[in-house]
């Protein structure tokens, strides 16, 4: 089993590889909003330009699983090599395992523009210790994002798919406080937010790299998005296998 699984993260990897867009764009993006943004105003706080480096990474890693998770699946649902490999005695595991690890080495190449930015041009500063943490909670962050990448992935067209994926990460990543620090939001923005996945996730992440406490309501709230996505993703198989393959 573990050899399929390497067998799909390697093709997966290698299609990346070979149509590198997605990954160019959520990697420049964030870093370009780090040099226009972060490095001007808040770039000689240490705290501060550790937090929004922090977020910024995120927001890259989330564009990645959501966005490109997404387009990826919608896509490979639309080519004859998807149906073929589904008749195979393999099952869905390692193609799911493939996918997920596939899209985690994505993620975590789009974050290292960001991270440079921080370090070079920022006095952002963090340990060795700290840095492995919060790569550790930027992962955890973006399991519902990747498992709500699948849904969509599963119930969509491409077109449709790359509409609403988008539709849905630039909100988030704003009410989340991605963008802008949770104290500078309105008041009715700051009474959403710890209810959306994206503020537990760089709540933790806030935690991880700079030991800031983190809200209680938002991380309880992430595991509620985890599990609820979770569940909406293998619901979206199960009806694609039984509309496709029954």
């Amino acid at each position: 089993m573990s050899s399929l699984v390497a067998a799909h993260t390697r093709y997966l990897l290698l299609e990346e590889i070979r149509v590198p867009i997605g990954l160019l764009a959520s990697a420049l993006f964030p870093a370009i909003s780090m040099v226009a943004f972060v490095v001007p105003f808040t770039g000689q706080d240490p705290a501060l330009a550790t937090t929004a480096t922090g977020g910024l990474m995120f927001f890259g890693a989330m564009s990645s699983a959501l966005i490109g998770l997404a387009m990826t699946v919608s896509q490979d649902r639309e080519l004859p090599w998807n149906p073929y490999l589904r008749t195979l005695p393999a099952g869905p595991l390692p193609r799911f395992a493939g996918r997920m690890l596939a899209r985690l080495a994505v993620m975590l190449v789009s974050v290292l523009p960001v991270l440079a930015v921080g370090a070079l041009f920022t006095e952002a500063t963090i340990t060795p210790g700290r840095l492995a943490l919060g790569l550790a909670a930027l992962v955890a962050g973006s399991v519902p994002f990747m498992l709500m990448g699948l849904f969509i992935g599963f119930t969509l067209s491409s077109k449709a798919a790359m509409a609403v994926s988008q539709v849905l990460f630039f909100p988030m990543a704003i009410v989340g406080g991605l963008l802008m620090p949770p104290q500078v939001l309105p008041d009715f923005i700051n009474v959403v937010s710890p209810y959306v996945p994206t503020r537990g996730a760089a709540e933790l992440i806030w935690w991880a790299i700079a030991g800031t406490r983190p809200d209680v309501v938002a991380l309880v709230m992430l595991a509620v998005w985890t599990l609820a996505t979770a569940a909406a993703a293998a619901w979206a198989y199960r009806r694609d296998e039984g509309r496709r393959f029954s």
